[in-house]
């Protein structure tokens, strides 16, 4: 069996571990294989792996308590392949003030991410653990971290700021965004597809799935987006409530008597889609049960404020030059993308419903004067790519270590 050194990325969520496996050569760039173990520790686990034309590698019953069981699932099913990891990529969902780029992992990174968990305290100690199980069972191999907050490290200071007092700011408490890998691709595939011209213009990005966020880039940089201290804020998502009157969280907090642990419940895992139809975070099984008044209210309220949003960007950027629709529910819900836009024409945005039902690249009709994108975003790839460039330039192009 011919040996084939390989880039891992992974991406610990709340209950899975999401990776693919990438080959080390910048010119070719080739997904070799993509897979998951879900449902970490909820009961009735799985592992699959697809290789890379989709075709089934694995799929079988897996049950697993940690994330790191399933980093160990993962590299004990490496060792029976043909495939030899030279290096790690991970997404990490905050970097703070400071990782404005992807970074080798060292130990006193690793430090300063753990300072960092209370500003992203269900996503960052999952992405911890993965680069602790990886660093457990193969020290030796290079770890590299990119950050969903990075893309958007230069937003001008006006889009950073806070209503709150000045003294807060050495607390780290601004807006960030969130992400920044899926919109780094956004704008490669428009610069592939359209060009400079339009990858330079003002696109509005709407990056929609069971996280939602939306960003305006000018030039090719973030200038405003929607989320911003937390992954809690701007549009409405899966279990995450969007834009919330800080005032009715003191509400549920002091007449409502919640603690804190209570309240950072309902506001990631309850609320939402889900809180407002009490039925599904999936918008995909709420469509199917819009003929429920509490189904179709879900909605009705994902996209109002999908719009209101999409228009508060184009203020930012002073006029629109480009929609495009990514994600799962941006690149596969054709009735999202149309109620989304309806009501847009004065923006210069119209819909072409046979377009727009084929899940076409380009869902705009000819003559509408704002272009509508509508693809699949692939933070692997980027992820891939930012590892490649931070090892080589670490090594001067020097053998990677390997994990045998």
């Amino acid at each position: 069996m011919m040996v084939e050194e390989a880039i891992i990325v992974i991406n610990c969520g709340s209950s899975s571990v999401k990776f693919a496996l990438f080959s080390p050569e910048f010119e070719s760039s080739v997904r070799i294989a993509r897979g998951a173990v879900e449902r970490i520790g909820i009961g009735a686990g799985r592992f699959s792996v697809l290789d890379g034309s989709g075709a089934t590698i694995l799929d079988e019953t897996l049950e697993v308590e940690s994330h790191a069981a399933a980093i160990d699932a993962l590299l004990d099913w490496l060792q029976g392949t043909q495939y030899m990891p030279v290096s790690v990529g991970h997404r990490i969902v905050h970097g703070g003030e400071e990782c404005d780029c992807s970074l080798i992992i060292t130990s006193d990174l690793e430090d300063r991410l753990s300072r960092l968990i209370p500003l992203a305290p269900l996503h960052l100690p999952h992405n911890l653990t993965g680069i602790k199980a990886v660093k457990l069972r193969c020290p030796e191999l290079p770890q590299v971290a990119c950050f969903d907050t990075a893309f958007h490290h230069g937003l001008p200071r006006v889009a950073q700021l806070t209503g709150l007092p000045r003294r807060f700011d050495d607390d780290s408490i601004r807006r960030f965004g969130f992400h920044g890998l899926s919109y780094e691709y956004v704008v490669e595939q428009v610069r592939r597809w359209h060009g400079d011209e339009a990858a330079d213009g003002k696109i509005v990005a709407a990056h929609l799935g069971n996280g939602a966020s939306m960003t305006a880039i000018k030039g090719g940089r973030s200038i405003e987006t929607s989320m911003g201290f937390s992954t809690l804020a701007g549009l409405p998502m899966g279990t995450r409530p969007g834009d919330l009157d800080p005032g009715a969280v003191l509400y549920l907090l002091m007449e409502k008597n919640l603690t804190p642990a209570e309240l950072q419940h309902i506001l990631y895992r309850e609320s939402g889609l889900l809180g407002r139809s009490g039925l599904s975070r999936n918008m995909r099984d709420l469509l199917a049960q819009q003929d429920l008044p509490e189904a179709a209210e879900a909605i009705e309220f994902f996209c109002h404020h999908a719009r209101r949003h999409l228009a508060a960007q184009t203020a930012s950027l002073g006029g629109l030059d480009r929609l495009v629709f990514t994600g799962g529910i941006g690149a596969n819900s054709p009735e999202i993308r149309a109620r989304i836009c309806d009501g847009l024409s004065y923006l210069g945005v119209e819909i072409d419903p046979e377009r727009n039902a084929q899940n076409l690249p380009v869902v705009s009709t000819d003559r509408s004067r704002v272009p509508i994108d509508a693809f699949d975003t692939d933070e692997e790839s980027v992820i891939a790519r930012h590892v490649r460039t931070v090892l080589e330039s670490a090594s001067g192009k020097g053998e990677l270590n390997a994990c045998a």
